[in-house]
């Protein structure tokens, strides 16, 4: 069974998508088996791993409609061992159109169940916003991934998502767990910086992932080529720090398996 991860912030720009793409390609690189699905309407996640959203036909967005079949949507990259479940365009209009649908909650859910098991992990690039697409990713997830840019209101977004987090766990998914926040975009240069990460490692603990992202040009580069930072260039320091975060990952999850590139 797969270990199904949400990779959520409702701010736009904290490195989400760039986290779920270079996660994906370092699990993949120590020969794990992993699907990425691309909640968000843009579809970046997609464009990051080398897709034209024009030339398929696949998405996520009839698979949630109840229209589509799973395992026709999912799509092989240029990865070994990496799928991934594209967006479209029409996935903007999900959220108004699970409104009036019977079981809105879990549509994504309903639909991972039935390939899970060809997966040592899913992992769910979520909209910057917590509706309806974030809500089905965070009701199919056994975990959540926050990544965060180190930034004056960091602190404030951070808990309104715990708060949501909370209620859905009540509501909806009890097994969901908070796995940890990674701070993104981290340059130690700045007092800035190192005064966020203060205060998010002062109140979440633990929960703080020991791992920081950095600035990285050559990070920033990548999905311009349609390449993770890993496979765009290995020694960058930001290929680097997902592969360290990929095995924070790895040994949260408990898996014993090989861990070497």
């Amino acid at each position: 069974m797969a270990k199904i991860i949400a990779f959520a912030n409702q701010k736009g720009g904290v490195g989400k998508t760039t986290t779920a793409i270079n996660i994906g390609a370092s699990l993949a690189a120590i020969k794990r088996r992993v699907l990425l699905v691309d909640l968000d309407p843009q579809g970046n996640a997609g464009t990051g791993l080398g897709f034209v959203r024009a030339s398929h036909a696949q998405s996520v967005y009839g698979v949630i409609m109840g229209t589509d079949n799973v395992s026709e949507n999912i799509l092989s990259t240029a990865i070994p061992n990496m799928h991934i479940l594209p967006s479209s365009p029409q996935l903007s209009s999900a959220e108004v159109e699970l409104l009036d649908m019977e079981n809105r909650e879990y549509r994504l859910r309903d639909a991972i169940s039935r390939i899970s098991d060809h997966y040592d992990y899913i992992l769910l690039d979520c909209p910057p916003a917590l509706g309806f697409l974030t809500l089905n990713a965070l009701t199919t997830a056994d975990s959540l991934i926050v990544p965060l840019q180190c930034e004056f209101f960091a602190l404030e977004g951070i808990q309104a998502l715990m708060g949501a987090t909370a209620e859905i766990r009540k509501k909806w998914n009890t097994n969901l767990e908070t796995m940890g926040i990674v701070l993104t975009m981290y340059d130690k240069r700045y007092g800035l910086t190192r005064a966020v990460e203060a205060d998010v490692r002062g109140t979440f603990g633990d929960k703080v992932f020991q791992t920081v992202i950095p600035r990285n040009v050559r990070v920033s580069e990548a999905p311009s080529h349609g390449k993770p930072a890993l496979f765009y260039d290995f020694q960058s320091a930001g290929a680097q720090a997902y592969l360290r975060l990929a095995t924070e990952i790895v040994n949260a999850c408990g898996d014993k398996g090989d861990a070497n590139v």
